[in-house]
């Protein structure tokens, strides 16, 4: 596991889009500070880069680094959430400006699993986590239903769980406005 981790934070250190498991189902990733990597994954994904894509981070404290003024309710959501949550804030900060929705929020999820949060603890940066499909078109829930056309379109497929076939879900994500007001997007 750790070269796959080496070999896929360099080809995001080189601007590449990596396939790679996460604590939810696969995503497509990158470094979430560099627009052209970022716009790479739009290309993709065949999205619109007016939809704005999740990233992780290995720790709560980095969400400060991401976000102008967290809302003190978010640090008990993740430390509380027993599984795992994608957190939208405004203000979002030091990121791509195309990874962002058009009100200037952003998606973080605090990845605990084993491969994604070793992922992001090397990189030292935030990575973008968008399903692995192409717009439109259902989530795979593990590797052996991601299509090849985006297998194909990746810099560097992870070996590492390919051949789990479990079902894993995608994150419950809710938007915390300033105020501490909540919003549930999904359960």
């Amino acid at each position: 596991m750790t070269e796959e981790i080496k070999k896929a934070c360099q080809i995001m250190n080189d601007g590449g889009v990596v396939l790679y498991p996460t604590d939810t189902i696969w995503g497509i990733g990158c470094d979430a500070t560099n627009p052209e990597a970022v716009q790479k994954v739009y290309e993709i994904k065949k999205r619109m880069d007016t939809k704005a894509m999740l990233v992780l981070v290995d720790s709560a404290v980095k969400v400060d680094f991401y976000v102008d003024d967290v809302p003190s309710i978010a640090w008990d959501l993740i430390e509380l959430t027993d599984k795992p949550l994608t957190i939208i804030y405004s203000g979002a900060r030091n990121l791509a400006p195309n990874l962002l929705a058009e009100d200037g929020s952003v998606g973080i999820r605090v990845t605990s699993e084993k491969f994604s949060y070793q992922l992001c603890q090397r990189f030292r940066k935030a990575i973008v986590s968008t399903s692995a499909n192409i717009s439109g078109q259902p989530s795979p829930a593990n590797f052996s239903e991601i299509s090849e056309e985006i297998k194909s379109a990746v810099d560097y497929i992870v070996n590492y769980r390919q051949d789990d076939t479990s079902r894993p879900t995608p994150s419950s994500i809710i938007k915390l406005d300033k105020g501490g007001i909540i919003s549930i997007i999904r359960k």
